[in-house]
């Protein structure tokens, strides 16, 4: 109860305090807590591989990179709006760690910026494990995808559970970060045909991957992933 009070007080706050520049607390421009300048200044994750987002070198063509051809993804696209590098980086950490739901509100507004072409299914938040959503009082990856769905009129689709409490994925190497995520989500119910996993910052992609295949045996058919920010 503590926590719905404390994100209600916030979100009232939100809408009461002037728009003022989460990066540099210069003015805010165009209906963002970002002034113009910062925006120019974004790391825009504009050339990736079309399949896991990853991002390319410049001068690369944006088709599937190495890894994708050598060993498909279970999804058929991805995108990523933001390369995971400042001041991305940053107001994500304080956005998912410190509660700041001005940064999570303007990360939302940014991804609104780079909406991918394959949008077209229902959005479907990487659900935390029950404890620590009682621990941190949201989900980071539900409070960016319903301003999501909300403006692209999608539905949203909250089907998949997080049965299993996991290690933090940031401390493991790729294979562990594989192992660590097996059997870790349960699907309470059928899915859509077709779903767009989105969640906050994707760096093997393997938290993502479990979930897809954990939907696929429920009937899941096509998944796409879009994230706020990938790590190079």
């Amino acid at each position: 109860m503590f926590h719905v009070l404390t994100h209600a007080l916030s979100w009232l706050a939100l809408q009461a305090l002037p728009l003022r520049c989460l990066v540099c607390f210069e003015p805010g421009a165009d209906g963002l807590d970002l002034c113009r300048a910062c925006h120019a200044a974004l790391p825009w994750n504009d050339h990736a591989c079309p399949v896991c987002a990853l991002p390319l070198p410049d001068g690369e063509p944006a088709v599937s990179c190495g890894a994708c051809l050598s060993d498909a993804p279970l999804q058929t696209a991805a995108a990523a709006t933001f390369v995971y590098t400042a001041p991305v980086d940053r107001l994500i950490q304080r956005f998912k760690f410190r509660q700041d739901l001005a940064a999570g509100r303007l990360l939302s507004q940014l991804m609104l910026q780079r909406v991918p072409p394959f949008l077209t299914e229902p959005l479907l938040p990487m659900p935390l494990h029950r404890r620590r959503l009682r621990e941190r009082g949201y989900d980071q990856a539900l409070e960016l995808t319903r301003p999501l769905a909300r403006e692209m009129c999608l539905p949203l689709w909250q089907g998949l559970a997080r049965q299993r409490e996991t290690a933090a994925q940031s401390g493991l190497d790729a294979e562990a970060r594989q192992q660590n995520m097996r059997d870790a989500f349960a699907v309470r119910f059928a899915p859509p045909r077709a779903l767009t996993l989105v969640d906050d910052v994707m760096t093997t992609g393997a938290t993502l991957q479990a979930a897809v295949h954990a939907l696929q045996g429920y009937g899941l058919r096509r998944a796409t992933l879009w994230v706020c920010a990938r790590t190079p």
